[in-house]
């Protein structure tokens, strides 16, 4: 292979020995007439390019000579051919740029180790957890959802803001029905913009800047690279580690992501995990903020949502048709995160978010206060009393749930309040956290499955959701009762 070709000279990229022998081969045995040059049908024909595969079996008497080949250079490589010709692609490309440009940037030896232990599993695993427990733990889970949601839900809202509103519209507002649809305990200010300001945004806020220090240091795709064997156990790939890791920022906006997903059976699987087991920022935020006081209680319901997790895609695996898609990935260099692009981004997803959830929240809060002056909203209630006995929770419970159905986030929300009113024990909090985590998609994210992946798949997936959701809940709080575990 010469690396220095002059403009006058035709380019023809050599491949290792076995491609090239059985390009040589092939094009020997093509006689049919071509739009391209033979040495191009053979690669095609060597990619097993599905077209080309059909068109050659109808022009070509040699065919079975040529598959033949195929197969044979097929078994001296481990990975597909379509793969190993790629590489092999980028390596020349990579030669030829490395004699025309020059990098000032060199890459350091701290960079180079880097590189590899984030994507060893020995290593990268544990990298991973580190990245975990600081990221989301501390800083989500007890900075923002703890320490900023405390001094601006406990201290704002609660000793200023609600009690004056609620003051201010007794005064102002002779009607009762009005009063309650702007505060007390389902008004839109009290209850609504609460929840959107004092609990959702500071946990939104703290989770996009996390994500964007990540994004920004070329961390994501290595982390693509690391759980792409795992991944593929669940009918995806290492690709899919994108929409499922933004899922945790807004599931709505994973389930667009989705489409960039090579095979329908990927984004129907994608789909099912993110509407069933990927909590987004704020809901997330909030579980580990009420759970971080209990370690034990916090281990649980992390390690049975992400049993579900690969319990579900593993068994979509198994039951939805399709082939797995060939997978990789070109790896960004590892960076100092600048802190303009963190803030950029940061603040540009923070004000998407605010702007997108504010009004669900306001729409939420009238529908609760038109269930609740007639009399629907405590029939609903009662009526899922039941329900939550199975769970081993209290009537009060269902108000999450209700919550839950117009946002999951509204309804973790609701969770925190019950919380901090101190009506469930640990074991309750944990079934009910686990519960509501797995349970039906909002009503954003349900529209834009509609969008994607059609009525059909959208309702079957939620169909499937809603039962699978308590049911994961009444065996989890079943079998915390029979080992008589406190949390």
């Amino acid at each position: 292979m010469s690396g220095n070709v002059s403009p006058d000279q035709g380019f023809a990229l050599q491949y290792d020995e076995p491609i090239e022998r059985a390009l040589t081969g092939i094009e020997k045995l093509l006689k049919a007439r071509y739009a391209f040059s033979k040495r191009m049908i053979a690669l095609l024909l060597l990619q097993e390019e599905a077209e080309i595969i059909k068109m050659a079996q109808l022009r070509e008497a040699s065919f079975p000579q040529i598959f033949a080949i195929i197969q044979n250079t097929r078994s001296k490589y481990k990975d597909p051919l379509r793969y190993v010709i790629t590489l092999q692609r980028q390596e020349k490309a990579n030669d030829i740029l490395s004699q025309v440009i020059s990098d000032s940037k060199k890459t350091t030896r701290l960079q180079s180790v880097l590189d590899r232990i984030t994507i060893q599993p020995l290593t990268g695993i544990p990298i991973l957890l580190v990245v975990l427990y600081y990221g989301l733990y501390k800083f989500v889970g007890q900075f923002g959802a703890g320490t900023l949601v405390d001094l601006i839900e406990g201290n704002l809202f609660e000793i200023y803001i609600n009690p004056w509103v609620n003051q201010f519209v007794a005064k102002t507002i002779p009607w009762h029905a009005l009063q309650t649809l702007l505060a007390f305990d389902y008004g839109i200010i009290t209850l609504g913009l609460r929840y959107a300001v004092a609990i959702i945004l500071p946990i939104v806020g703290t989770f996009f800047l996390a994500f964007s220090l990540l994004e920004d240091s070329g961390y994501l795709p290595r982390l693509a690279l690391l759980v792409d064997r795992l991944f593929k156990k669940i009918g995806l790939n290492g690709r899919a580690v994108i929409p499922m890791t933004l899922g945790f920022g807004c599931d709505t906006m994973a389930t667009l992501v989705s489409r960039t997903l090579e095979t329908k059976r990927e984004r129907v699987i994608a789909t099912l995990l993110l509407a069933l087991a990927i909590p987004c920022s704020a809901q997330l935020g909030v579980m580990i903020g009420l759970l971080s006081g209990r370690p034990l209680a916090l281990a649980t319901w992390a390690g049975f949502v992400i049993l579900v997790f690969l319990l579900v895609g593993y068994l979509a695996a198994k039951i939805i048709p399709g082939e797995m898609p060939a997978f990789y990935m070109e790896l960004p260099p590892l960076r100092l995160p600048r802190i303009s692009n963190i803030l950029e981004k940061t603040i540009s997803r923070m004000q998407w978010y605010f702007l997108e959830i504010v009004p669900f929240f306001i729409l939420a809060s009238v529908l609760i206060w038109a269930g609740n002056i007639t009399g629907i909203f405590d029939a609903i209630i009662n009526g899922t009393a039941p329900l939550m006995q199975a769970l081993g929770l209290p009537t009060e419970a269902a108000e999450v749930f209700l919550f839950g159905f117009f946002r999951r986030d509204y309804g973790a929300a609701g969770l925190y309040d019950l919380q901090k009113g101190g009506v469930l024990s640990g074991v309750q909090l944990v079934v009910a956290s686990v519960t509501l985590t797995l349970f039906v998609p909002c009503i954003a994210q349900f529209a834009i499955m509609i969008k994607e992946r059609g009525w059909k798949t959208a309702l079957a997936i939620a169909g499937f959701i809603f039962p699978f959701a308590f049911l994961c809940g009444y065996i989890l709080n079943l079998i915390l009762s029979l080992l008589g575990v406190v949390l």
